[in-house]
Parts: C-alpha cells; sequence; structure tokens
C-alpha cells in the first residue's frame, strides 16, 4: 500500500549544503530545484543573476509549494557570491563536466565545511569565474550518446550523493 505524505516514516534532516544555481531563469527548473532542494534537506540556495524569475505562481506547479519552506535568496554579481563563498569557508563543489573534472562518486566531502553545490545554466552551464574558485569539479559518468543532462536531474543525482555519504 503507498503511504501518503503524512504517513511516510522519512527523518527530517537540514544538511549543511547551499545549491547555487548559476544564471538559471527556466521557471520550470527553478520550481524543480526547490522540490529537490526540499527533498534532500538543502540549508539553502543562492540564485545568480539579474531578473530571476522567482514569481510563486509560475514556479509553483514544479515547487509543490516547497519555495516556501527553503530558504532562498538571489545574488546579481558572480564577484559578490564568490566573496562571500569563499569569506564563509564553503567547500565548492561544481557540478560541470570539464577537462580536468572528476566523477561524482569520487566527490571528497569535508567534515568541517558548509558545501556549495554550484548547477549551471541550462544553456552555457557554470561560468569559467566560478570554475575557477571551485575547489571540486565533478561530473556524473553518462553512458549514451548525449553529453549532458537537465541541471535539476543533473542536481537531484548530486544531492542524493552528497547526502548519502
Amino acid at each position: 500500500m503507498q503511504l501518503t505524505h503524512e504517513e511516510n516514516q522519512f527523518q527530517r534532516k537540514t544538511f549543511p549544503i547551499t545549491v547555487v544555481c548559476d544564471n538559471i531563469y527556466f521557471q520550470q527548473n527553478i520550481g524543480s530545484i526547490f522540490r529537490i532542494s526540499e527533498a534532500f534537506g538543502v540549508e539553502n540556495i543562492f540564485f545568480l543573476g539579474k531578473d530571476i524569475p522567482l514569481t510563486p505562481r509560475k514556479i509553483n506547479k514544479t515547487s509543490r509549494s516547497t519555495h516556501l519552506h527553503v530558504p532562498h535568496s538571489t545574488i546579481e554579481k558572480t564577484n559578490d557570491l564568490a566573496e562571500y563563498l569563499l569569506q564563509n569557508n564553503f567547500e565548492i563543489i561544481a557540478l560541470e563536466i570539464t577537462s580536468n573534472s572528476k566523477p561524482l562518486k569520487e566527490v571528497t566531502i569535508p567534515n568541517d565545511k558548509k558545501i556549495a553545490l554550484l548547477i549551471g545554466s541550462e544553456i552555457d552551464g557554470i561560468s569559467e569565474e566560478l570554475l575557477k574558485i571551485s575547489h571540486q569539479i565533478v561530473h556524473i559518468d553518462m553512458f549514451g550518446k548525449n553529453s549532458s543532462m537537465n541541471v535539476v536531474q543533473a542536481a537531484s543525482i548530486a544531492l542524493y550523493e552528497l547526502t548519502s555519504s
């Protein structure tokens, strides 16, 4: 028998993880990022960019009201975000396929630091400025012909890995 939301026996937990969305503008993705972040106990979401469409009416269809439960803020400038993450001693983990990225399953999670998981825009991925300050760059091994996946799907896989270690 399927359990209702109230009957599930999952332990409520928050992880010291901040999801950083680098210029993600598609409203379906924004709503889904809220939903998956809430499901994995993410502490915070930062949306980097100008005029991020955080209109509740438009993102609620995919967020299922989780945007009301996950703390979030918008930062317009990459420099401001980078300065904040570095000053506050985050372990910056970029989810991107690069010439020096390593498989996600090889990620190292320090015990004494908060994690900033960087996810990139639907078109351009993570900016060079953010890749340069990243302590680790990880990718998801894929075995088909396609070399990328939807940002929310990738974030879901990464959050599962980060919270199950």
